[in-house]
């Protein structure tokens, strides 16, 4: 029989039915209710004529619902797409409408929100987590009611589980397509390479639009783990969050590295009793190694990994931290490639470079994704075809990071081809913030770069110029941005010039314009 992603679900049931496979806000969802009750989802879905590689949308805040919408989904056949809930309006209408979208799981927190939304995508026919007055609806409780008989459709592992949306620097997100092959394969080798076990307890900190939450909506089912879903609230709050891991005995935590920073800062994991720890990963932008030496000093029963993987490969290289006299002023390694993936290392004529020297890092793996949704040409750019000595073909995704391997073999990050920078973890395209702060009536032309901050966190500076007709303040824009751009993409400053630095081809010169927003800052 085929693997697919859901039957991590169904055999963890098998294994131990009662085994928590979810917690969240002091309450737990066991593998045997998880399995009956994603399995009453699907039925329902099924009921409504979804069908295989339909794209069925999540959107809800964490909640023990959401690991049901999650296989619900997978188990009709479709694939689910996760949609911020947070995002602006405009943003959530571009993703319903670009990638077809019929049929929302959704809570009743989220009404307010999906009735704005149904009234401008006419094609949603179907909303299932709330009851919405002259739309087809059902409550949870309805589902939850319904038959569990197995849906009884055929599938493969190349077939469509999950599309992800991020950041485009045309200004519109672009989705990335997963399938049961490159999702299980991602859960196989995390599996592997961290040895996750049924006995392990994994902290979910990353929402589900977030690609390190894979980490534990698909690897944590495999395993046969428990996982905590941190509240969005909690997230926000150090203090919060150190109580959270030393309450729920996490052995695994897994974020972007800002969030361990936030509660080394606060002085709060030195209260707190941390020995279940027994890995800490991080990854999505570099962790200073001032801040992990102190974190190791802090938690010395753990292990430290640096996880690196653009969301088009899940992951593909690590590096385990031996030490912490290992770790230098210079930043963390990214490691070695993991088990199953091949990468190289090329120059902008696609040839493979001397170990040493700088270029661009490319993966094949298992773990790929198919490409990027209803986007061709985007995925003919990303993906480098070579033939092997046997006359097969390879296919490699283009990382855009520039890497050079060191003495020991190990992959060192130097920055990106593109302006692409992260945010969070949140993959931004500063090409993307520059095309929406444009399109504001006032706006003769708009520059955007990326400032490091004492923390070494990236920050989103801005320029722009005015109309001559125009009338607009730097805090009327950012309100603006605000409607169009997820949170963490919005400028955190935004300035108004009468001019910009040029180059001698005339156009903007971004670089001066960071060197002079650095001047300003001190820097």
């Amino acid at each position: 029989m085929t693997r697919l992603l859901h039957h991590s679900v169904v055999e963890s049931a098998k294994r131990n039915a009662s085994k928590s496979a979810f917690r969240f806000d002091g309450e737990s969802i066991s593998y045997g209710e998880l399995d009956k009750r994603s399995d009453q989802l699907a039925r329902l879905l099924f009921e409504k004529g979804v069908l295989p590689s339909d794209r069925v949308g999540i959107f809800m805040n964490k909640c023990l619902e959401l690991p049901v919408s999650v296989y619900g989904i997978l188990k009709a056949g479709a694939a689910f797409v996760p949609i911020d809930p947070t995002a602006p309006t405009d943003r959530i209408q571009f993703i319903v409408e670009n990638c077809g979208i019929q049929l929302l799981v959704t809570n009743s927190s989220k009404k307010r929100q999906i009735n704005a939304l149904i009234e401008r995508c006419e094609a949603v026919s179907t909303v299932i987590g709330l009851e919405i007055e002259g739309k087809e609806s059902f409550a949870w409780d309805t589902v939850f009611k319904g038959s569990d008989a197995l849906v009884d459709v055929e599938l493969d592992e190349e077939c469509l589980a999950y599309i992800m949306y991020t950041s485009g620097s045309t200004g519109c997100p672009k989705g990335l397509m997963h399938t049961h092959r490159s999702g299980l394969n991602y859960a196989i080798h995390s599996a592997r390479l961290y040895d996750v076990g049924p006995s392990d307890v994994l902290g979910n900190h990353s929402p589900l639009h977030f690609d390190m939450s894979t980490f534990e909506f698909l690897t944590g089912p495999y395993c046969g783990s428990t996982t905590v879903l941190i509240p969005e609230d909690v997230t926000m709050f150090p203090v919060s969050l150190g109580q959270l891991i030393e309450a729920e005995k996490l052995t695994f935590w897994y974020s972007v590295p800002l969030a361990l920073i936030q509660m080394i800062n606060q002085g709060e994991l030195e209260k707190r009793d941390l020995s279940s720890l027994r890995w800490v990963n991080f990854g999505g932008e570099p962790f200073p190694p001032k801040y992990l030496r102190s974190l190791m000093d802090l938690i010395p029963t753990a292990r430290f990994s640096n996880v690196y993987g653009p969301a088009e490969v899940n992951q593909c290289t690590y590096y385990h931290v031996p030490n912490r006299s290992s770790l230098e002023d210079e930043a963390v390694p990214l490691g070695k490639v993991w088990e199953g993936a091949k990468g190289k290392v090329i120059n902008e004529h696609d040839k493979e470079v001397q170990s040493g020297e700088v270029g661009e890092l490319i993966i094949c793996s298992k773990t790929m994704m198919l490409g990027y949704w209803r986007r061709d040409d985007l995925s003919e750019r990303a993906f480098l075809r070579t033939a092997t000595d046997s006359g097969n073909e390879e296919v490699y995704y283009r990382t855009g990071d520039l890497v050079r391997r060191n003495n020991s073999g190990e992959l060192l990050f130097l920055g990106r081809r593109d302006r692409q920078i992260k945010m969070r973890g949140y993959r931004v395209e500063l090409d993307e913030i520059e095309n929406i702060l444009s399109t504001h009536g006032d706006v003769e032309e708009a520059a955007v770069v990326a400032i490091a901050n004492a923390e070494g966190e990236s920050e989103i500076w801005a320029a722009v110029t005015v109309k001559s007709d125009g009338d607009i303040a730097g805090s009327d824009l950012r309100i603006f941005a605000s409607g169009k751009l997820p949170a963490y993409c919005v400028p955190q400053r935004i300035e108004m010039r009468d001019s910009f630095p040029r180059t001698t081809s005339g156009k903007i010169d971004r670089n001066s314009l960071r060197a002079e927003f650095l001047r300003e800052r001190g820097v």
